[in-house]
């Protein structure tokens, strides 16, 4: 399964399509704009579209909702906790993901840890590569879901 997810950052101008913020920042730093050096310390909670192609406008299949934060100062890195919650006619349920995210890495992979609805018990990898970035305010993730074990079959 292949899926896109969009983060679009609020940065303090762009409230109407925003999906995401940062809600921690350390003291040097503000909610508004990503910390320096490499956005150590920010903490970003994000409800992003999911949708089966790159495009932001297609329709949306589900919701990446979960959060981030950036955890090294002398590189890019984070760590990611987050769902994918699906309500369609293809998929009901969510897919949870954990994991560290070096992001520098073309690919990158995190771990499959439960799900719910069709994706009952569910444990596999997830291969996370950026497909776009756009400055500190855009950003669209390629997720390749590989499932090994699913109580459910889909």
């Amino acid at each position: 399964m292949v899926f896109f997810f969009h983060d679009i950052v609020y940065n303090g101008e762009n409230y109407k399509n925003a999906t995401s913020a940062i809600v921690g920042a350390p003291e040097w730093g503000n909610r508004t704009i990503m910390s320096s050096p490499n956005n150590f310390g920010d903490m970003i909670v994000f409800d992003d579209p999911i949708t089966l192609d790159n495009n932001l406008h297609s329709p949306p299949i589900g919701r990446a909702q979960g959060m981030y934060f950036y955890d090294q100062k002398d590189t890019f890195s984070s760590w990611l906790g987050f769902s994918f919650v699906f309500n369609n006619t293809d998929y009901k349920g969510s897919l949870n993901f954990a994991g560290h995210d070096p992001l520098m890495n073309k690919t990158r992979d995190i771990s499959v840890i439960g799900g719910t609805g069709d994706f009952f018990m569910t444990r596999g990898i997830a291969t996370l590569s950026t497909d776009a970035f756009e400055g500190s305010v855009y950003f669209r993730l390629r997720v390749h879901v590989k499932l090994y074990e699913c109580w459910k079959l889909l």
